[in-house]
């Protein structure tokens, strides 16, 4: 044997290479993961189209670790804690509903409206919440006009029952015949009677009041925890706006729009906006409708469903916000041109407080209101002039 190695020296030696060697062996440290984690959004689709995801919504934040050195646990769970999964909650617009004239004769015939949303009512019912947009008073003080040639709209307070039965939660009312009359002394009488009956059956008019700030102020719908404020304003009837003494609608200007979001925001997590503007009968938006479109957006809307032009129009994004200018006419006796027949049914979907989606059904209405699924052809018809009207948009500023 080599002296050497039963020297003290050499097992000292001996020891410490070792010693060396078992600490090179040590694992490193574990990295600690993020306990974050951001699911991706649902895709959106119009017309068999994926789009852009949305933006996220500003009332949910994402925590994110920021640890010294010093402050690093030192253990690390196996399994993080999930988040809860956020609800679904799917809501659906409707195009104009004007239950008057040739649509309030067959009303009468038929001695209840019910029948005109016989064949959709199930799609109205299945959504968590309704929303449809009236154009028309209603009430039985005034006198019926019959089936004729007038732009006097008014039908019986029975269509509100009608609508409650078919499915309706709010009533965008912020329109320019919702003060109509059939005599030149009843129309602010027509036009409360219309709120009244349309509370009466549990629908929540949105719009309009008996003065200017009951007219701005907002319906508030608490879905699956999650608050949806719905404002209504129109551009069209300056006879039929509020004031600070006067019954009526919410004016459409950049002032009270933006004054109506931001009150919105206070009190709820997602903001909708129904504006009546637009020209009649062409799918085309007009710079009225893209310029409040885009106000409506920078003030913090996180939806905009317009209507009041009898016919489809364009939708887009605007900064993520999805935009749809006007959905026709759901109930109405407009059957000089088939275009005016043509609507659809808009079906939004959110996830939480994130917009995740929607569809467009289209349906198409008779002469007394009947309301029909399309078959495919018209279908497909109504969805090309929406896309062809969406394609047709300037550019985003």
């Amino acid at each position: 044997m080599n002296p050497l190695r039963t020297s003290p020296l050499y097992r000292t030696l001996l020891f410490l290479a070792l010693a060396l060697l078992m600490s090179a062996c040590q694992p490193a440290q574990a990295s600690i993961p993020s306990n974050a984690t951001v699911q991706p959004a649902e895709g959106v689709f119009v017309l068999g189209q994926a789009t852009a995801t949305p933006r996220p919504s500003p009332t949910i934040a994402i925590p994110h670790a920021n640890l010294t050195s010093a402050q690093q646990p030192t253990a690390v769970p196996d399994t993080p804690t999930p988040n809860p999964t956020p609800a679904k909650t799917v809501l659906l617009f409707s195009g104009q509903i004007v239950p008057a004239r040739c649509v309030q004769a067959g009303v009468d015939t038929h001695g209840n409206a019910d029948y005109i949303y016989a064949e959709v009512r199930s799609l109205l019912q299945d959504a968590d919440a309704t929303i449809g947009t009236l154009n028309a008073s209603l009430s039985d003080y005034a006198p019926m006009t019959g089936c004729i040639e007038t732009f006097v709209l008014v039908g019986s307070s029975n269509n509100a029952n009608a609508l409650a039965a078919a499915g309706f939660d709010v009533m965008s009312v912020a329109t320019n015949h919702i003060k109509n009359c059939n005599s030149l002394t009843c129309g602010e009488r027509a036009f409360l009677d219309t709120l009244a009956n349309l509370r009466a059956v549990g629908i929540q008019p949105v719009g309009a009041g008996e003065n200017l700030q009951q007219a701005l102020q907002p319906v508030v719908l608490e879905i699956h925890g999650v608050r949806f404020v719905i404002v209504s304003l129109g551009e069209i009837e300056q006879s039929a706006f509020a004031d600070e003494s006067t019954p009526g609608i919410a004016p459409l200007n950049e002032e009270y729009l933006r004054q109506a979001i931001a009150a919105a925001r206070q009190v709820g997590d997602v903001v909708i906006v129904i504006p009546h503007w637009g020209p009649e009968y062409s799918p085309n938006p007009n710079w009225n409708q893209r310029t409040y479109a885009q106000i409506a957006v920078d003030a913090g809307a996180d939806l905009v469903v317009g209507n009041h032009t009898h016919v489809v129009q364009a939708m887009q994004y605007l900064h993520g916000v999805p935009v749809f200018y006007g959905l026709g006419n759901m109930v109405f006796d407009q059957t000089w041109d088939h275009k005016n027949q043509q609507s659809v049914l808009l079906r939004v979907r959110f996830v939480g407080t994130q917009f995740a989606g929607y569809e467009l059904i289209p349906i198409y209405t008779d002469g007394d209101g009947s309301i029909h699924l399309a078959d495919e052809a018209e279908s497909a018809e109504i969805l090309g002039r929406i896309e062809a009207a969406s394609t047709a948009l300037p550019p985003m500023p």
